[in-house]
């Protein structure tokens, strides 16, 4: 690679040794990640990656794979008006590996995918540390990537994140949500803030691309600022899941991303059921009042856009839920009971 370099690519504006350097940046994150089934570090054409003995159960086992792709959304122009950069990849991360788990199945490997407007190696050294930082918190390896310049298409301080993930779980052990009854009982466990989505209408009712100076705004409420709130990572809960689901019979789950409450809940169970959910017993932190307060967002609006603090929700029978929010509680997750399956009606009912 040190004889590879083009000065007309680089007067072009595609410097392909700021690519190498980065390579040379990253290879220290990337080898925190490293699981058993990880075959080689990153410069080969492809990933390569091993399914671990101890991940089937002999001869008998179905195992199935389980996939999942996702970006981390404007929230990107937070970080580039911030000029911060590590905690991103954290958030591409988990938009995979929180949706992969709602299946029971549990992350094997991730690659990432990083187009900018000009390479910078320690910027994507910075993104990328933020990746890795989320496969360790995953229980994943970081097995490959791309990085690509786009000049022309990006300013040179833009990028854009996403990711792709695939996980394993034996065929019997899937989440179905067939499974789900009435008088099943939805329990939730919180999340670390605004996490990935809604960042389109947030940027919109703090003016941010105009006024970014807002970013630094302290909120007594927040206990810090707007833009240090905002790039709150979002929250891994792959460790929590994947011990709860050893220790309790788990229905369904869902995972609250874009279109909030209305969109996914029901997705967690069959067409002819419906979800109560109480929002009395939903601990939402300030940074939504203040969203709904500034932009004046009605109620129904906020739960079909944002998680308001729950990032996740576990499905299971009346006499388990006592012992999945034992048990949650335990593994450090702010849990708890916020809704019931009824019979009456479809969809999501909030009051």
């Amino acid at each position: 690679m040190q004889n590879s370099f083009s000065e007309s690519y680089k007067n072009a504006g595609v410097d392909v040794t700021a690519g190498y350097k980065s390579i040379e940046l990253i290879k220290k994150h990337i080898d925190r990640t490293k699981t058993q089934g990880m075959l080689e570090g990153i410069g080969g054409f492809g990933g390569l990656f091993a399914l671990p003995k101890n991940e089937c159960c002999g001869k008998t086992s179905e195992p199935v794979l389980v996939s999942g792709t996702d970006g981390v959304g404007t929230k990107l122009k937070i970080a580039m008006l911030m000029d911060k950069h590590d905690t991103v990849g954290i958030d591409c991360v988990a938009m995979c590996v929180n949706d992969i788990i709602c299946a029971g199945a549990k992350p094997l490997f991730f690659l990432d995918y990083i187009a900018l407007g000009k390479n910078k190696p320690e910027k994507v050294e910075q993104i990328v540390a933020g990746v890795a930082e989320g496969c360790v918190q995953a229980l994943c390896a970081l097995v490959g990537g791309e990085t690509a310049e786009h000049p022309g298409m990006m300013e040179e301080d833009e990028y854009d994140i996403a990711g792709f993930s695939v996980g394993i779980v034996e065929k019997s052990k899937i989440l179905n949500k067939i499974n789900v009854k009435k008088g099943d009982v939805i329990i939730s466990l919180a999340s670390s803030g605004v996490h990935s989505n809604g960042f389109s209408l947030t940027r919109k009712v703090f003016e941010i691309d105009s006024k970014k100076d807002i970013l630094n705004k302290y909120f007594e409420e927040l206990g810090k600022t707007l833009g240090e709130e905002l790039l709150t990572p979002t929250k891994i809960y792959v460790k929590s899941i994947l011990t709860l689901l050893e220790e309790v019979q788990i229905k369904s789950i869902c995972h609250i991303t874009g279109g909030g409450f209305y969109e996914n809940i029901p997705r967690a169970f069959s067409e002819n059921y419906g979800a109560l959910i109480k929002k009395s017993t939903i601990e939402t932190p300030s940074i939504f009042k203040i969203i709904s307060d500034t932009g004046k967002i009605p109620q129904r609006d906020m739960f079909n856009t944002y998680n308001m603090g729950v990032g996740l929700c576990v499905f299971v029978s009346q006499e388990n839920a006592d012992k999945t929010l034992r048990f949650l509680k335990e593994k450090g997750e702010n849990a708890a009971i916020i809704g019931e399956i009824c019979e009456s009606f479809s969809g999501v009912k909030i009051e």
